[in-house]
């Protein structure tokens, strides 16, 4: 069943399209790659999808409902987080803190404590350093954190921007693996990712952006023996 629908969007800051008559599609247990080069309208995708950017034409469907004019709190309620590229925690705050900041909205501290401790069941390393300063930590440790807080609101879609970016390979590793943990959860997931290579190893289908279009797109299968796609994106 389709989760997300992206149909024909089109954004732009000022006068410079980022994206451009974009479609995609997510269903309720995908985990769908987007990739592309620095500069071919992949964050701003997702930040049009949650309602931070504004898009000039298309729609947007989550469920069946059009959220094309949603702000970004509302998509939040609906079940759609975005993990941002850079982390963007607070860093003189504790990472208890930090995760606790992505279930803003619930005033039940019983459940707030439930999803809490539902999170560093998953993520171990960060139960043993929930008093420590955000700053403090490594950078795979703080991007961590990151994926935890945004899955305090409990999402039925989570958005995941460069999660991998700048991180040693046994922490690239480590987010790979809980990314397929996630969506085992349940959760379905939109990554986007410079290692075409690791997207496509976990996602189902993918689509290639070029200059705010989609050049290509196909299941991961199709992607990785894509000779276009090999020798832009897997050195092929």
């Amino acid at each position: 069943m389709t989760l997300l629908k992206v149909l024909g969007a089109t954004a732009a800051y000022q006068d410079i399209v980022a994206i451009d008559d974009v479609s995609l599609e997510v269903g309720q247990s995908d985990v769908v790659a987007v990739l592309g080069a620095n500069g071919a309208g992949k964050s701003t995708l997702l930040k049009t999808v949650v309602g931070l950017v504004r898009m000039r034409s298309g729609k947007i469907e989550f469920e069946s409902q059009d959220i094309s004019r949603c702000k970004p709190h509302e998509s939040l309620r609906l079940g759609i987080s975005l993990c941002p590229e850079g982390r963007r925690l607070f860093p003189e705050m504790t990472v208890s803190e930090n995760i606790r900041i992505g279930a803003y909205s619930c005033r039940d501290r019983t459940m707030l404590r439930k999803r809490l401790d539902m999170l560093y069941d998953m993520f171990p390393k960060l139960a043993q350093r929930a008093r420590q300063m955000a700053a403090s930590l490594s950078g795979g440790e703080q991007q961590m954190v990151a994926i935890a807080r945004s899955l305090m609101s409990q999402p039925k879609l989570l958005l995941l921007d460069e999660p991998t970016l700048g991180l040693a390979p046994m922490m690239i590793h480590e987010v790979a693996r809980l990314v397929r943990l996630i969506n085992a959860e349940g959760i379905a997931v939109i990554l986007v990712e410079q290692n075409a290579k690791l997207a496509l190893k976990i996602a189902h289908r993918g689509y290639v952006l070029e200059s705010g279009r989609v050049s290509v797109s196909g299941s991961s299968t199709e992607l990785l023996a894509n000779d276009r796609v090999q020798r832009i994106y897997l050195g092929g």
